[in-house]
C-alpha cells in the first residue's frame, strides 16, 4: 500500500465515536475527563484521558529597535527558570486573543503595543488536551506602565536579538514548544509579500 501523494489527500481514517464521559476532576486551570470511546477500524472499545482547557495566548512583542521581549519564570512541571515570551489563557472577559495579548504583555512585561497581528494556531496537544494556543506578534511595543502579576507570578523581562533566537533554541535555553512554534509561525508570516517589515 502506498502512502498518501500528500497532506491534503483524502484519508480513510474517521473519527471515533465518544460513548460516554466522565468528569474526574476540577483543577483551577484544567479540567479532567476519561472518555470511553469506539474506534471505527476495530469496533473496539477505549478509555481515553482528556484534558479540557481554555484556550491561551502567546504574544510576540518586538520593540521599535528590533529585540524581541522575554521573559524568565520558574515552570513547575520542568522545576526549572524557563526563558518564554509572554502569555496565557485566554479569559472569558478577554473579546479576543488580541485582547488577551494585549492583557498578558501588559501584565507580565509592562510594554504595551498598538500594532498586533495574529500569526498563527496550533492545537497544544492533541492527545490529550482539547485547546488551542494562538500567536499574536506585538509590534512597536513599548514600556507603558508597571507589571501586574499573578499572586503566583514572578518574572523577570529580557531584552533579545533577533539573530539570537535560533542560537537559543539550538542550545537548549529556549525550550518551550508553544513558544518555539511562536517563532515559526513569525517566519513564515515575514515570508509573505504583505508583511511589514521590523
Amino acid at each position: 500500500m502506498h502512502p498518501p501523494d500528500g497532506p491534503d489527500t483524502p484519508t480513510r481514517l474517521q473519527k471515533w465515536e465518544t460513548l460516554g464521559r466522565q468528569h474526574r476532576g476540577h483543577y483551577r486551570v484544567f479540567d479532567l475527563y476519561e472518555n470511553r470511546v469506539r474506534a471505527p477500524h476495530s469496533g473496539q472499545e477505549h478509555d481515553f484521558v482528556l484534558i479540557e482547557a481554555r484556550d491561551w495566548v502567546n504574544v510576540l512583542p518586538v520593540t521599535p529597535d528590533g529585540r524581541f521581549v522575554f521573559v524568565r519564570q520558574y515552570r513547575h512541571g520542568t522545576d526549572s527558570v524557563s526563558l518564554e515570551i509572554p502569555g496565557g489563557i485566554i479569559d472569558a472577559e478577554d473579546a479576543s486573543p488580541e485582547a488577551a495579548a494585549l492583557r498578558e504583555l501588559q501584565e507580565e512585561t509592562g510594554y504595551h503595543s498598538d500594532s498586533l497581528v495574529r500569526l498563527g494556531m496550533v492545537d497544544t496537544n492533541p492527545a490529550l488536551f482539547n485547546n488551542r494556543c494562538y500567536t499574536v506578534l506585538a509590534r512597536d511595543a513599548r514600556p507603558a506602565g508597571a507589571v501586574a502579576f499573578d499572586e503566583t507570578e514572578d518574572l523577570e523581562v529580557v531584552l533579545v536579538a533577533p539573530a539570537a533566537v535560533p542560537g537559543l533554541v539550538q542550545r537548549g535555553i529556549i525550550t518551550h514548544a508553544l513558544v518555539v512554534a511562536a517563532f515559526y509561525h513569525y517566519q513564515v508570516w515575514k515570508q509573505q509579500p504583505d508583511a511589514s517589515a521590523i
